[in-house]
């Protein structure tokens, strides 16, 4: 309890001191995590959810329209909607439809909060690194009283479970090129006939992603630069071109689908800032860019595919497509464009 008395009085000074700083922010500067700092506010602006998660995503349909957000370090997707079709399988769960997209990864979720911060209500949903996962804001449209019965419904009975996190993921390390079975891996990505077969075939290999586009088949990944990027971005917005956008957290992918109409840089970030979608890229965070064609039944399936130094993958970018649907060609000449353009 000592502990966290400390923690929310540094918390609190803090953010009296910086009043504007982003909670993400403010927990890596005070070297602990967004959970720790929420659980802090217990009893004044949070509430302590039950660990129910799934039972709780299936209910948040009845407030209504909402906003979905998912990030990570260099990327963060909002995309406002209703929570429609949410279902599960074990511990993998879906919401598919043409606003809400998200693919659920349960077994990375660890506690969740309500939280009201400056009027702002939400629920919140953290890892087991004490990071944001996922988080659903109300807006205007959105039913506060069927929010508030949700809260009461799935307050955890004891509101002061100390939060226990997980050590930090060690650094992966790649094998050397050497003791990769590169001739077989290039015709096993050439035979791919589904693009959710990918990360299968990297863990058949042993490979981390940005490895795998290294020894790629020639042709099939082809680094592209940042300027690249955002023209391609331009382009799409200047042609009204539905695309697909993913940004994921460990425990959560999410999909906006659609058109990208207003852009606009502003210092670091490369921004969408349309009304029913948001994307607020790092461009600082980015470390390499890749252009990536994989085979499928339906043809050649084409992203832009963003990382960090360190690998991770930061946002990717599809043209707008379903299965058994050949890809847009308009989205096909775009990003090959860049190919030529480097």
């Amino acid at each position: 309890m000592e502990k966290t008395l400390d923690l929310k009085n540094q918390w609190a000074a803090f953010k009296a001191e910086h009043p504007k700083v982003r909670i993400r922010d403010a927990a890596k500067q005070l070297a602990t995590s967004e959970a720790a700092l929420i659980a802090t506010t217990v009893g004044e602006s949070a509430v302590r959810l039950q660990e129910q998660f799934p039972e709780i995503l299936k209910e948040v349909e009845g407030l209504g329209y909402v906003m979905a957000l998912t990030r990570n370090d260099h990327c963060v997707h909002e995309r406002k909607g209703i929570y429609k079709k949410v279902s599960f399988r074990g511990s993998i769960g879906l919401a598919v439809n043409p606003d809400i997209d998200l693919r659920l990864f349960m077994g990375q979720w660890a506690s969740g909060f309500a939280v009201s911060e400056n009027e702002r209500k939400s629920l919140q949903f953290f890892g087991k690194d004490g990071e944001a996962v996922h988080k659903i804001y109300l807006t205007e449209s959105s039913d506060e009283d069927a929010y508030q019965a949700l809260v009461t419904k799935y307050t955890a009975e004891d509101q002061q479970i100390p939060l226990t996190f997980g050590e930090a993921k060690a650094p992966v390390v790649e094998l050397a090129d050497a003791e990769v079975a590169v001739a077989d891996f290039k015709q096993a990505w050439l035979d791919l006939e589904d693009t959710h077969d990918f990360h299968g075939l990297l863990n058949t290999y042993g490979l981390t992603r940005t490895q795998a586009l290294r020894l790629a088949p020639e042709g099939h990944a082809i680094p592209v630069t940042l300027d690249s990027l955002k023209t391609m971005l331009h382009k799409v917005s200047d042609t009204d071109l539905e695309i697909m956008v993913f940004t994921g957290s460990a425990g959560c992918i999410q999909i906006h689908t659609g058109l990208l109409k207003k852009i606009l840089e502003t210092g670091p970030w490369f921004n969408v800032l349309d009304p029913e979608f948001n994307m607020h890229l790092r461009m600082d965070g980015i470390a390499s860019l890749w252009l990536v064609k994989k085979p499928t039944k339906d043809g050649i399936v084409t992203s832009i595919e963003v990382f960090d130094v360190e690998g991770n993958i930061i946002v990717q970018f599809f043209g707008k497509r379903k299965p058994g649907i050949p890809e847009d060609e308009n989205w096909r000449r775009i990003v090959n464009e860049l190919a030529v353009k480097g």
